[in-house]
């Protein structure tokens, strides 16, 4: 929209004045610290005069407990920033902002399209020289999206994209002032989280407002700008969440949104902030319009009406939220704000202008000291990462940044040390990761001596916020379907392909002698795609860490690393294993472990190469999605170009774990911090089109219903008709027994006899006849379950495994390995001949099927090995 011609946006809702009585009720709910709902919320945002002192009293008790409860009772905080408008360029248009402006503009100044890195690097060495810590990195969203010459930039310079580019520039501050990124890109995904959270103690992105109108709507102050709309910005909240990301937050008042509408962004920022405990600061910013932008004639928001949005928020988020006001927008109102409820100043710079307002500049430092000591408070300098993020450490802070962030902080308070100044430090991955540490012999042990504990010593902080958890779960009734299932059983027999969706969930449901008719019907389609042999691969598992924070709350073999089940191979151990494997008739070796926080991207290529270098013959099946996301962010290399060099280095196939359900409704309850589905699906077929073939998962029987197994098959099927990728389906029925998210009690028990059988034969029906094989899980099953489902529709039983410990971790009762002769007997309960196989389904080398028939296809004595 032209800036010249002015914008007013159309009018909020015609606010319900409150009554007297309203506001009095609201005003002693909060004087007597009860939560408030949204409606009383939006009473409270209109008080004035003697209600606003009452309100803000209510709000600084809040604050000063919370503070208190923190450790540093009377103290107001800011940060030392310097200020890095990366680019001015932006794909949206704002149109109360002056801080975005167009190539042309900038080229008639003499200005490139983004600051060079000698730009970068002189703000930062002058902000290091005058003490500050932080580099606040501040740009547009994704400008090459919307300008040629941003993207001519990037190609010139070799960058893919703004972020890569963000993320360069952030590598060269660490290293060479010493300063703290705190990166505002703008609209980021999950993976986008990843690429940057080892280069950037913090990140932030203002929600600003729920008002989806104030988007959607002609005239609106973010009409025409796709990276503002709502629900998006709180999808970047929650992965920020998800991605342990202390992240900074908060609300712009007086853009058009109503009281209502005021209050509703608070309450989503805490609903994220209370259900993944990553919000490290919500900002409370009134607007100020500005010449030269659609929206000058706007009035300011006013300084009560202000306050009176902060107190609120401090009544809302609660007395563990830290809250910000800038400062150099206050007009010098200093008290208004520190009795209306803020604990911190934000950033504040001794050199470089606000540049989202430049006509306000900040206060000097001692002038604000002076101001908030009036108040009855100390001022005392914060890093970009709040004191109670340093404190939690892992995996809020990554290994990475650990030494520039202790340089510059006290152990004591997580504060800025007074006398610390920043001095550049290599920004590098963490020494001797891939030594053998902790708990090494678990897969011999996990079998005689079992694990120590039922759950992680994090129990409580990792996974996030179990009561959020419960409710949500709470809230989804299952759906079941009472309908005839004769009909869908009939056109399952002459042609599955037919099937609707509306047929398949009425089959998923079927019970009694209609479930026997479905299993009869799947055995049948089983028979004609693959024939009578059961088949089985002679493998190892070997899982070469299980360190990890990511948050999965269905997994009990992670660790921390501090925790007595804790351990990491060492490159050593895992060849050895690969050729105690080699020497018993194995052809493939599964590897795959947590997401470690000290293990460097390219450690994945160092653990298949060194299987190779010692048993060159063996197929290397590893490396789960998940983890080919984390070497690949972790090595700033696209997905594909990182699982291009992991074949180089000895990968054949990856395994299609990390799916467990393909719907984020169901994700993010069973994880906190685990890939997206789109991501998923992302690697799995980026993988196909480089010719590395996968597997394909799926676990049910948690948080899970009937029609999220339907969508995943639905789209595993959609998948192998593009790529043709897929060697099989593996079915995983949860293992409950000590599984965090059952502890909490927020999954079911597992699935029942009847949910196997069902599943088991729907993925035949509805994958036919695009993926020919489903595998079932001797593991979680034992030989009996999984005769049962050779019987539904399953062809194959999976491999010997050798060593497993991440279902014996969670519970299974089937022991860690099995054998040859036991595998072929499960096959031959279901009255069906076996047949070994390779990872790919081909023929078995004769040397290969005679040194596993030698040794039963497992080791004599599961060998220890050497430190």
């Amino acid at each position: 929209m032209d800036a010249s011609k002015p914008v007013v946006p159309g009018p909020a809702p015609a606010p319900q004045h409150p009554s007297a009585s309203s506001m009095r009720r609201a005003l002693r709910r909060a004087r007597d610290g009860v939560a408030l709902d949204r409606a009383e919320a939006e009473v409270l945002l209109q008080a004035r005069g003697e209600d606003l002192r009452d309100l803000c009293a209510s709000a600084a008790r809040v604050r000063d407990a919370g503070l208190a409860a923190a450790g540093r009772p009377g103290v107001i905080t800011y940060s030392r920033k310097v200020f890095v408008p990366l680019t001015r360029l932006c794909r949206d248009r704002c149109h109360y902002c002056t801080f975005v402006t167009v190539p042309g503009r900038l080229a008639r100044d003499g200005q490139g399209m983004f600051l060079s890195p000698e730009e970068v690097l002189d703000i930062a060495r002058q902000g290091a020289a005058l003490g500050c810590k932080e580099a606040l990195f501040t740009l547009g969203d994704r400008p090459e999206d919307r300008w040629p010459q941003a993207r001519e930039w990037l190609d010139a310079h070799g960058y893919d994209d703004t972020l890569a580019y963000v993320r360069a520039m952030a590598i060269r501050v660490l290293e060479e002032t010493g300063l703290l990124p705190h990166l505002n890109p703008g609209v980021l995904s999950w993976t986008d989280f990843q690429r940057l959270k080892p280069v950037a103690p913090s990140m932030g992105m203002m929600l600003e407002t729920t008002a989806t109108r104030l988007w959607s709507e002609p005239g609106g102050p973010h009409h025409g700008s796709p990276d503002k709309e709502p629900a998006v910005r709180l999808r970047v909240l929650e992965d920020a969440g998800r991605s342990s990301v202390p992240f900074t937050t908060g609300v712009l008042i007086g853009i058009g949104e109503s009281f209502a509408e005021r209050a509703d962004a608070l309450f989503e920022i805490r609903r994220v902030a209370r259900q993944y405990r990553g919000v490290q600061e919500v900002i409370v910013q009134n607007f100020r319009a500005k010449p030269d932008t659609a929206m000058r004639g706007v009035p300011d928001a006013e300084l009560e009406e202000l306050a009176a949005a902060i107190a609120v928020a401090r009544l809302v988020l609660g007395p563990a939220a830290r809250l910000q006001a800038p400062p150099n927008l206050a007009d010098e109102q200093y008290a208004l704000l520190i009795g209306a409820g803020i604990d911190d100043w934000g950033g504040v710079s001794p050199l470089t202008p606000d540049h989202v307002n430049p006509e306000r500049p900040w206060p000097h430092i001692d002038e604000l000291a002076a101001r908030t000591s009036a108040a009855g408070f100390d001022l005392r300098e914060r890093l970009t990462i709040y004191p109670e993020f340093v404190r939690r450490g892992e995996p809020w802070l990554d290994p990475r940044l650990v030494p520039h962030v202790a340089a510059l902080a006290d152990p004591e308070t997580g504060l800025a040390r007074p006398d610390a100044r920043p001095v550049g430090l290599p920004w590098q991955e963490p020494e001797d990761v891939q030594v053998g540490s902790g708990r090494t012999d678990l897969h011999r042990t996990i079998d005689t001596e079992g694990r120590s504990a039922d759950r992680r010593a994090d129990f409580e902080e990792v996974y996030g916020d179990w009561q959020v958890l419960r409710e949500q779960v709470a809230a989804r009734a299952p759906e079941r379907l009472d309908r005839d299932v004769r009909e869908a059983l009939a056109v399952a027999a002459d042609d599955p392909q037919k099937l609707d969706d509306a047929q398949a969930l009425a089959l998923f449901h079927a019970d009694g002698p209609a479930l026997d008719a479905l299993c009869a019907v799947a055995d049948a389609v089983r028979r004609d795609a693959v024939g009578e042999e059961v088949t089985y691969c002679v493998t190892r598992n070997i899982n070469f860490t299980n360190v990890c924070y990511t948050g999965c709350r269905f997994c009990a073999f992670a660790q921390r690393r501090t925790d007595a089940d804790a351990y990491t191979l060492s490159l050593e151990q895992v060849a050895e294993r690969a050729a105690q494997a080699w020497d018993v008739g194995a052809t493939e070796v599964c590897m795959q472990g947590g997401i470690h926080p000290d293990l460097p991207g390219t450690a994945y290529f160092d653990i298949a190469r060194a299987v190779k270098e010692r048993v060159p013959g063996m197929h290397v099946h590893a490396f789960s999605p998940m983890e080919v996301v984390n070497g690949a962010t972790r090595t700033g290399l696209s997905i594909r170009d990182w699982l291009a060099r992991a074949q180089e280095a000895g990968l054949d196939t990856i395994p299609g774990t990390a799916a467990e359900i393909l719907d984020d409704e169901v994700r993010w309850v069973l994880t906190k911090g685990k890939l997206p589905a789109a991501t998923w699906v992302e690697v799995v077929t980026t993988a196909h089109e480089l010719g590395i073939r996968s597997s394909s998962t799926m676990m049910y029987g948690h948080v899970d219903e009937p029609r999220h197994w339907l969508a995943h098959l639905r789209l595993l099927a959609g998948i192998q008709q593009r790529t043709g990728g897929f060697t099989e389906f593996v079915t995983l029925p949860f293992v409950h027994t000590n599984a965090p998210v059952y502890l909490a009690g927020v999954a079911r028990p597992g699935p029942t006899a009847r949910d196997n059988r069902a599943v088991v034969a729907m993925a035949r029906l509805l994958l036919h006849p695009h993926i020919r094989n489903i595998q079932t899980s001797w593991v979680k099953l034992g030989a009996a379950g999984a005769a049962e489902m050779l019987r539904s529709g399953a062809n194959d039983l999976g491999g010997t495994l050798m060593e497993e410990t991440i279902s014996r971790m969670a519970g299974s009762s089937w022991g860690s390995y099995t054998s040859v002769r036991e595998l072929e007997a499960i096959a031959a309960a279901a009255g069906r001949p076996a047949r070994q196989r390779t990872t790919t389904y081909g023929e078995v080398p004769a040397e290969r099927r005679a040194a596993a028939l030698a040794s039963d296809g497992h080791l004599p004595v599961l060998l220890p090995l050497a430190d």
